[in-house]
């Protein structure tokens, strides 16, 4: 092995010294490509070697008091990066069908630590066939998905492999993660001796969801900043020992709460009143709101969990808690989840047209765009000036940025069979202009 890595170094080095500049536009990716490919090769022989390296319990030999610690001295990195690749390479020796997928390149060393992670979190009570298949659709998946989206299906894994006990695993994985969640919220304000005031803490997910639809609107760029004065009834400042809420002594003396996750309430409830206000200005085309799907038979029956915009999941009691007190929206979906026309004739995508389009988009459709679709505006595929209706297969979601792409450059959008939008580039981006759709809001 180290004859043939040494053979590889010294090709590499003659890689190194030659010049880039006369590379075609297509050499030059093709050459990146083979470039990262040859990288993630690599990376499984050293994945390789660190594993048979921490097997023979060579670094305990060297006087090193862990493996991660050998390799941070070793290697001159960050102990965060010594135990990830670690923790990887002993991850493989379970795995030998992703580790194999990684030395061929079907897998990089992210999806491949994704893979793992996925695998590890299945119940003790799901079988060896069972987490085989959920490893092979895995790696599947990885050729078309980025680590963050394949985290996503690796979360999901038993709908696709073993849908009978998927369902009541996730629900009780579900539940218990947004325990965890709420049990652990706080807000803490710390201030520095310069002027400045520390605001850190942590939110479960209805929580944050509620705190982001009220900033996002005043944190949008050219929105003007104003402050409105906030005076509690009484003469006075409220003082220890009594309550602005009307709560008397004895019922504050009886709050379990800590002082952390008092505060994490009140910017809760500040952000919820003020959203009910309706004070705040649009956002996007519309007015700052939380966006909810549910199955209807799930919603009535009280077992069908709910998705934010962003793909967070909640239960479905939480879904039902927070359709007390809300507006609910019906919205029609096909078989396979394409939402049918909710938009009428007019130019401004707004209302029902845009709540529309955030269910079926989720986000900027242009392929490879992360961005929210709170971020997002609502481009005609065939102008308005142009005769184009204002309807949802005339519609797509655009973030700023590629809003001006596809007016400027010559990029095409068009809704596919399934009515979802694809987008084709231009000749100089890909000579055959294949159809690319964004598959980084798609979720499993």
């Amino acid at each position: 092995m180290h004859e043939g890595l040494t053979q590889a170094g010294r090709m590499v080095a003659a890689c190194v010294d030659s010049s880039v500049w006369s590379l075609t536009d297509s050499e030059l990716i093709t050459s990146l490509d083979s470039a990262r490919a040859l990288r993630e090769r690599l990376a499984a022989v050293e994945l390789s070697l660190v594993r048979e390296l921490d097997a023979r319990a060579v670094p305990a030999a060297h006087g090193a008091s862990s493996t991660a610690v050998w390799l941070r001295e070793h290697w001159r990195i960050g102990i965060r990066t010594a135990k990830q690749t670690l923790e990887l390479a002993r991850a493989l020796e379970r795995l030998p069908t992703t580790a194999d997928a990684l030395a061929a390149g079907t897998v990089n060393t992210e999806q491949a630590a994704v893979i793992a992670q996925a695998l590890a979190a299945l119940p003790c009570e799901v079988g060896l066939e069972t987490a085989a298949k959920a490893e092979t659709a895995l790696i599947g998946f990885a050729a078309q998905f980025e680590p963050s989206v394949l985290r996503r299906f690796g979360e999901r894994i038993l709908t696709h492999v073993a849908p009978d006990t998927a369902e009541e695993h996730e629900r009780e994985a579900l539940a218990a993660q947004e325990e965890r969640a709420y049990a652990t919220r706080t807000l803490t304000l710390v201030a520095d001796r310069s002027g400045r005031v520390r605001l850190t803490g942590w939110l479960d997910t209805e929580a944050a969801a509620v705190v982001t639809a009220a900033l996002d609107p005043l944190a949008r760029p050219g929105v003007l900043s104003h402050t409105r004065a906030l005076s509690l009834s009484g003469d006075s400042d409220p003082v220890e020992g009594s309550s602005a809420s009307g709560h008397s002594a004895a019922e504050s003396a009886r709050d379990m709460r800590t002082a952390g996750q008092r505060r994490a309430d009140a910017l809760t409830e500040i952000c919820r009143r003020v959203l009910a206000s309706g004070e705040l200005p649009d956002n996007g085309g519309d007015r700052p709101q939380l966006v909810i799907t549910v199955d209807y038979d799930g919603l009535a029956q009280r077992t069908g969990s709910g998705l934010l915009d962003n793909g967070a999941t909640l239960t479905p009691e939480t879904v039902r808690r927070i359709a007390c007190d809300a507006q609910v929206i019906p919205a029609v979906l096909g078989g396979d989840g394409q939402l049918l026309d909710l938009g009428r004739t007019r130019r401004l995508v707004t209302g029902a047209l845009r709540r529309a389009l955030v269910l079926r988009d989720r986000g900027c459709a242009f392929p490879g765009c992360d961005r929210p679709p709170r971020w997002c505006q609502g481009h005609h595929i065939r102008h308005w000036a142009d005769g184009g209706p204002t309807d949802l297969d005339n519609a797509v979601l655009l973030c700023g940025h590629h809003h001006r792409v596809v007016h400027h450059d010559d990029w095409q959008v068009r809704v596919g069979h399934d009515r979802r939008p694809e987008f084709i580039p231009p000749s100089y981006v890909d000579a055959a202009r294949l159809p690319r759709r964004n598959t980084f809001h798609l979720r499993p």
